[in-house]
């Protein structure tokens, strides 16, 4: 019988358009019986999860179409989100976590469009405040032949560099269970007001205190003023980077006031190393924001920091940082790979 013929016996009770919507409705049905008898019940709401606060810059990276070369000789860019803490953020949700992004964009296209990019991959926006004065930052890279980098920053002021105190939402500070950050944001004022505010805001709602020197020598006006701020809130974080030392192609390193010791690397065709430590520690915040006891036992902390050096690994093997991101499901399939 053709359709025509079907949607005349049919008529008036049902056309042919709606018999196919009626189709595809029973596939559905008969999609949810199967998930249940095979057990392939879809994953939990992540909203049971502990909320991880990453605060500080995001901007557009521009990286070489061909790696070894100068700037000058680089043949093109290819257009990618970054700025370590918002890569953090969502290194956190890519393998299914909670993470927000505190911060301050320019209102300009390259603005909304990263604002788009955290929304996109599941990073809660509240803490995102736009600046009609000033531009989102730019950052060049210039990628070498092994794969590491060099970065030239357009930030004269950038939207990120002016973010005030009074312009926190501290209520989604107060809802950290984790709060992370770097040391860009510690250079200049008002962002740097605004970055010990929101330090204080979260060690006082009990949050565990997150921190990634993350030195950009460039930004800074002398290495000694560089050394001098970053140092001055050393002690306030119950985790920073240098003592979770990652190594690239070495591994990692751990010191914690009981052990100390080291946790191999993956051997990966490494392209572009932008955004590893970044991935490397979202992953290890992922894995400890709901039980903080990790860090206190070697065994659980060694299998942590193996997942993070597997999520670091391959985030290398991709151009740019955000679009290099692995899933949960990317670093299971290395680690059984290994």
């Amino acid at each position: 019988m053709t359709s025509k013929a079907l949607n005349h016996v049919l008529h008036p009770y049902i056309n042919y358009t709606n018999l196919r919507s009626l189709i595809l409705i029973s596939i559905v049905f008969l999609l949810r019986s199967l998930e249940h008898k095979l057990e392939l019940v879809p994953m939990a709401s992540n909203l049971d999860k502990g909320l991880i606060v990453s605060f500080g810059e995001m901007l557009i990276d521009f990286v070489p179409t061909q790696s070894g070369v100068s700037l000058a000789e680089s043949p093109g860019f290819l257009k990618a989100p970054g700025g370590a803490p918002a890569n953090v953020a969502i290194a956190v949700t890519r393998l299914g976590g909670r993470a927000a992004f505190v911060g301050k964009l320019g209102d300009d296209e390259f603005g909304h469009m990263l604002a788009g990019i955290l929304r996109e991959n599941g990073v809660e926006d509240k803490g995102i405040n736009f600046d009609k004065g000033a531009r989102t930052a730019l950052a060049f890279v210039t990628l070498r032949a092994d794969g590491d980098r060099e970065f030239m920053f357009y930030r004269n002021p950038s939207a990120d560099m002016l973010l005030r105190p009074d312009e926190l939402n501290l209520e989604l500070i107060r809802s950290a269970k984790v709060f992370h950050y770097g040391s860009i944001s510690l250079i200049t004022e008002p962002c740097r007001s605004a970055h010990l505010k929101a330090m204080e805001v979260a060690k006082e709602a009990g949050a565990l205190l997150s921190y990634d020197p993350n030195l950009r020598e460039p930004l800074w006006s002398s290495p000694e003023e560089a050394r001098t701020q970053i140092m001055s809130i050393w002690d306030k974080a119950e985790i920073i980077k240098l003592l979770l030392v990652t190594l690239g192609e070495k591994g990692c390193r751990y010191y914690t006031k009981g052990f100390h010791g080291s946790v191999e690397a993956f051997d990966v065709n490494a392209v572009d190393t932008t955004g590893a430590g970044d991935s490397f520690i979202g992953a290890f915040l992922s894995q400890i924001v709901d039980d903080q006891t990790v860090i206190e036992e070697e065994e659980r902390l060694r299998k942590v920091l193996r997942f993070a050096n597997a999520c670091g690994a391959i985030t290398t093997t991709k151009k740019g940082a955000i679009p290099a991101l692995p899933s949960e499901c990317d670093a299971l399939s290395l680690l059984k790979d290994k």
